[in-house]
This record gives C-alpha cells, sequence and structure tokens, in this order.
C-alpha cells in the first residue's frame, strides 16, 4: 500500500474523531482535523499522479473516504443545527443513488471503475466548502454567505448526480444491447 492509500486511510480515520470533536463541541480542534482531512483529500491524488502509484485500491478508496467524511460532517452538523437538513438530504440522496447504481451495474456483471467529472470535483468542493463556512459561521460568528455556498453545493451535487445516473444508464443500455447478441450466439452453438 503506497503513500497516497496510506493519506486516504488516515482520511478515514480522521472521520470519528472529527465526529466526536464536533459533538463535544471541540470547534477549534474539529476545524483543524477537518482540514486536515480535507488536505489529505489533496494530497493523496497529487501523490498517486506524481508518483505514478494510481492503484485499483486507491480508486476505490478515494471515493469512499470522501464519502464517508462529508456524510459524517453534514449528519452531525444538520444534528447540531448548524446545517439545515434539507442540504443533508440532497447530499445523503445522491450519494445513496450512487451506491445503488453502482450495486445494480455490478449485479448485470458490469465492472465500473469510477472517474471523477468535473462535477462530481466541484460538488466535493462546494460541500466541503459549506462544512467550514457552516463551523465558522455557526461557531465562530463569521458572515461567509452560507446561503450562497449551500445553494451552489447543491446545484452541484444535483448536477453531478444527475451525470452519474446518465453515465450509469448508457452503461446498462450497453450491457442490455449486448445481452440478445451473446445470447442469439449461444442457441447457435447449442
Amino acid at each position: 500500500m503506497g503513500l497516497a492509500n496510506w493519506l486516504t486511510t488516515l482520511r478515514i480515520v480522521l472521520i470519528p474523531v472529527f465526529v466526536t470533536l464536533l459533538v463535544y463541541r471541540k470547534l477549534g480542534t474539529a476545524l483543524v482535523v477537518f482540514g486536515a482531512a480535507a488536505l489529505t483529500d489533496l494530497l493523496d491524488g497529487w501523490v498517486a499522479r506524481r508518483r505514478g502509484l494510481a492503484s485499483r485500491l486507491g480508486a476505490f478508496l478515494d471515493p469512499l473516504a470522501d464519502k464517508l467524511l462529508l456524510i459524517a460532517s453534514f449528519v452531525t452538523l444538520t444534528w447540531l443545527k448548524a446545517l439545515p437538513f434539507w442540504i443533508t438530504a440532497v447530499v445523503f440522496s445522491r450519494d445513496v443513488m450512487l451506491i445503488v447504481g453502482a450495486l445494480l451495474i455490478h449485479m448485470v456483471g458490469g465492472r465500473i471503475y469510477p472517474r471523477p467529472t468535473w462535477a462530481g470535483k466541484a460538488a466535493t468542493f462546494f460541500q466541503i466548502l459549506t462544512v467550514l463556512v457552516a463551523m465558522l459561521s455557526r461557531y465562530y460568528r463569521v458572515s461567509l454567505g452560507t446561503s450562497i455556498v449551500m445553494w451552489l453545493a447543491a446545484g452541484f451535487t444535483i448536477v453531478s448526480g444527475l451525470h452519474y445516473i446518465w453515465q450509469g444508464m448508457r452503461f446498462l443500455n450497453a450491457v442490455n444491447a449486448a445481452e440478445p447478441e451473446e445470447s442469439h450466439e449461444a442457441h447457435l452453438l447449442r
């Protein structure tokens, strides 16, 4: 396991630390831990590309770590009343749809190699920014335009979710189109 995967693993390990610090209102430390976790997200990709260490494990772990960190952050901040429920519902719903879609593709025998899209990257960026801005505005009384950031996060989350659904439907249609040919060939060979 290379350095990039260790950084991703560190991000996963920091999630319960961050949530615990938030719940116990250790906000300064929670902000530092969230910043460190977000930094590992930038570093793991950079290290993997720079050193040529991209791996299937990393391609699986990195988006999983992002999803876990962001869902845990949104749920906890909503529970603490620092974020409204609707933004958490948008973020959570998209991630559930992605998981269900990936399982469906796997069930029909397909293999997916998730590649981030520009909309997915923008959604992740604005989701991270939403968490940071919510923490700063709620607990440090810094006015940073939380509503604007939340709406941008919601917009990019919805756009990226629709884009991933479109990609998944294209993949499933391609698989379904290929099946009749295979069935016909198998019938001819009998």
